[in-house]
């Protein structure tokens, strides 16, 4: 399939879904209304709701601090994954150590930590940034410790059998082993990264998208409400590109595989 087929495809589900939505919101069925609207609202008046944002220009410093909350929390928690990644993965005695204080951390609910990060942080930027960080460090981390793991023995004994050292071991084999690995687990921290940042802000702030979508939910503004996750959805997506984006300058190899295939 085409890109451009692939895309007409995914837009026309988006259109039948929409169309659906407003059909069953606004037209009862046998005498009954499918989706209410007071629980559901319709896409012509959560349209109206994004238009109405964006016209004003209020939606531009929310889309702000939560884009800088969450590109801070998706660059720390994945730097940090990837570090500690490949350390537990060439360390097996530390990783052995350690192994059961990062599965209890991990085992953590997130929705626990949110206030206990803005008791330490504050209600500023920080404990939305510590709540998305502990979201995607490990989520990283994980991957890139199998894609470490996963290198092919055969290709790491020749590369030690032509001499190469352990750094250049780790930048020509471990290294390109780890990047689908990691690249993988980016296109899914890009989300968490929203969400940490997100669920902070509905939790306690005084701006951002969760802001938004709080306050809307707070005067039963089931329109406000859907406006902003329609919104968040499309910010995620955008930054899901650019990482694709990214991941494509640094695997130059492998769509030309898969092209193949």
């Amino acid at each position: 399939m085409s890109r451009l087929m692939l895309l007409v495809c995914q837009l026309l589900v988006a259109v039948v879904l929409v169309g659906l939505w407003q059909l069953l919101a606004t037209v009862p069925i046998f005498g009954h209304m499918v989706l209410p609207p007071f629980f559901f609202s319709n896409p012509v008046d959560v349209g109206s709701q994004i238009v109405a944002w964006f016209a004003s220009g209020v939606i531009w410093k929310h889309l702000a601090i939560t884009l800088w909350e969450s590109i801070l929390a998706f660059a720390i928690g994945s730097l940090g994954g990837v570090t500690v990644g490949f350390w537990f993965a060439r360390q097996p005695r530390v990783a052995a150590v350690f192994d059961p204080y990062v599965k209890m951390t991990n085992a953590l609910p997130r929705v626990v930590l949110a206030p206990i990060f803005t008791l330490w942080l504050g209600l500023g930027i920080w404990s939305k940034v510590a709540l998305g960080v502990t979201l995607v460090f490990f989520v990283v981390f994980f991957n890139v410790y199998q894609g470490v793991k996963e290198v092919s023995a055969t290709v790491r004994d020749n590369g030690r059998m032509l001499g190469m050292s352990e750094r250049q071991l780790m930048r020509h084999v471990y290294w390109p082993s780890a990047l689908s690995w990691m690249f993988s687990s980016l296109h899914t921290s890009v989300g968490f990264a929203v969400v940490g940042a997100v669920v902070g802000e509905y939790l306690g702030s005084a701006a951002g998208l969760g802001y938004l979508i709080q306050q809307a939910e707070g005067v039963f503004d089931v329109a406000g409400v859907f406006a902003g996750m329609f919104v968040l959805s499309a910010f995620v997506i955008v930054i899901d590109i650019g990482v694709t984006m990214v991941e494509r300058r640094l695997l130059v190899w492998r769509p030309a595989a898969e092209g193949r295939g």
